[in-house]
């Protein structure tokens, strides 16, 4: 039978036990059943544990049974403390007499006492090694060495280490070192440094400054004015170009990129003040650096500050190539090769491809306006600009839907009448009589012409000139499809560029009966609708001409 509670007891003490006051679980087992382990050699006694299966009656009789426990204590070893007796039910009795119920803070109901009868420290405190001896043995307390560093963890605080004006130490004036500046419990005293507290001044008074900043911005930004610059600018110009149907901040945005403005918004405020209500148009401007926003608007609104490409109505494409030569400085005739090889690849309109006998395909497509042309483009990126604005005022007014309900071919028929009416045309009043003479001309019965056009113009584009004293005979002997003396009906196409009048002119022609016209000065047109008023009117003009 296997007994419980027997052995030969725990260790005698030993100064490096680190479990020193636990018996572990034989100590466990002994302390139930009453023992205390012996210190110093001291033997123990223990009570006859009755054995399993031997079911007593009386003192032995097992669980169920009162049992009675006697523990010895040698008085000097333990601090003085008597033989403790039990009564018969168990209880403990004397003036030392303990409660039969375990301590909570000794869950497994042992009390180990120490040399000084107190409780000894399982946690490892500097105190556990070695235990405390009694008041008799014990020596005085050693001289604490004063060279002692707690170093950089230990007794200081990394953000206020080193000392100030304050001095901690228990005595005034001490001024021993930092061993003698250790408080009662052992803790070493702080003091706090003064670049420590210049740092936490530092710190704050930066966040301060960049909050004071940053405020300052979001001020301006929204309430403050936009930075500007002041005066009409320096002496040096840049060429500024303004693409068609920018807006004022695409425009400040532009003059701030090449340096004439300081910032959009002033620009923007400087233009919404314009009294006269003017804008800006597309183009290529000449300004000065360093302008004040005020006076780039006011630069940009005058027409002597533009530097843009202009093409007239009614302007030939010979002479367009040349302004294009001159503005791109290029070599005579650059451009005029280029529209002759490149043509096709403009964006002409399939109406205006294909037709027999053209002087120019491009003639008609280069669209009066202003154009923004500088030195470093390319002659074909100007023509596809023209050509893109002449599509896109032709598909406005409608030039394709309309021609057939005037009798025409096709557009191309239409571009040509109002070439024709611009060509011939003094004013933009006449332009729709213009073009009435033209579509009463071009009817093959009409009594007057029997559809022959009989155009000065006509001649004069092909021969690249602008006369007015041309005999009869020369012009019915030329042999040429654009001469409207030697051929019937329109020219193989249109021989200018035609403005927008002269444009809804074709459009929208008169019904007066119109078939003839004169300029006796050059700026107005007279119309007649017989040849007889006609001749009236030339004799008119020749006689004028003599007596000047």
């Amino acid at each position: 039978m296997t007994e419980y509670g027997r052995g030969q007891g725990s260790e005698p003490w030993h100064p490096e036990d680190p479990l020193f006051g636990d018996g572990g679980w034989e100590g466990q087992q002994q302390a139930h059943a009453g023992q205390q382990p012996a210190y110093g050699g001291q033997p123990q006694h223990y009570p006859q544990q009755p054995q399993y299966g031997d079911w007593g009656t009386g003192e032995q009789s097992g669980y169920g049974q009162s049992q009675q426990y006697q523990q010895q204590y040698d008085p000097q070893q333990y601090g003085g403390q008597g033989h403790q007796q039990y009564d018969e039910n168990g209880w403990p009795t004397g003036t030392h007499a303990q409660a039969p119920y375990p301590d909570p803070a000794d869950p497994y109901g042992q009390q180990t006492v120490g040399y000084d009868g107190q409780q000894p420290d399982y946690y490892g405190t500097p105190d556990a090694y070695p235990p405390p001896e009694p008041p008799s043995r014990r020596s005085e307390e050693p001289e604490q060495r004063t060279d002692w560093d707690p170093g950089p963890d230990q007794g200081e605080h990394a953000f206020f280490a080193g000392g100030d004006d304050d001095d901690d130490s228990d005595e005034p004036g001490d001024d021993s070192g930092r061993g003698d500046r250790r408080g009662r419990g052992g803790k070493p005293k702080k003091r706090r440094s003064g670049c420590a507290c210049l740092v936490v001044v530092l710190v704050f008074g930066g966040g301060l400054s960049g909050v004071g900043y940053y405020g300052y911005q979001f001020y301006q930004d929204r309430f403050g004015a936009a930075p500007d610059f002041a005066g009409d600018g320096t002496n040096e110009t840049v060429t500024v170009t303004i693409p068609k149907g920018a807006g004022g901040y695409a425009i400040g945005q532009e003059l701030k990129k090449q340096g004439v403005v300081k910032s959009v918004d002033a620009f923007v405020a400087a233009q919404s003040q314009n009294p006269d209500g003017k804008t800006i148009q597309a183009g290529v401007y000449v300004m000065k650096k360093e302008m004040s926003a005020a006076s780039a608007v006011e630069m940009m609104l005058d027409p002597s500050s533009q530097n843009n490409l202009i093409i007239a109505e009614g302007s030939r494409n010979t002479a367009v190539y040349q302004e294009i030569d001159k503005r791109l400085e290029l070599s005579k005739g650059t451009t005029a090769k280029a529209a002759k090889e490149n043509y096709k690849d403009l964006g002409l309109p399939d109406w205006a491809l294909n037709h027999p006998n053209l002087k120019d395909p491009l003639e008609g497509f280069l669209y009066p306006s202003s154009y923004a042309v500088s030195k470093g483009q390319k002659p074909e990126a100007v023509l596809k600009e023209m050509v893109a604005r002449a599509n896109e005022k032709y598909e406005e007014l409608g030039l394709e839907t309309k021609a057939k309900s005037l009798g025409l071919d096709g557009p191309w028929q239409l571009l040509t009448v109002a070439s024709l009416a611009q060509a011939e045309g003094t004013s933009h009043d006449d332009f729709r009589k213009m073009a009435e003479v033209v579509y009463n001309r071009l009817e093959p019965g009409n009594p007057e012409t029997y559809g022959s056009l009989e155009f000065d113009s006509t001649y004069n584009y092909i021969k690249n000139q602008s006369k007015i004293d041309l005999s009869i005979a020369e012009l019915r002997q030329y042999d040429n499809p654009y001469n409207t003396y030697y051929v019937k009906g329109l020219p193989p196409g249109p021989i200018d560029n035609p403005g927008e009048e002269a444009l809804r002119g074709a459009l929208n022609p008169t019904d007066d009966g119109w078939y003839y016209f004169i300029s006796l000065d050059g700026k107005t047109s007279k119309f007649t609708k017989t040849l007889a008023e006609h001749e009236e009117l030339v004799e008119e003009f020749n006689a004028s001409r003599s007596g000047d």
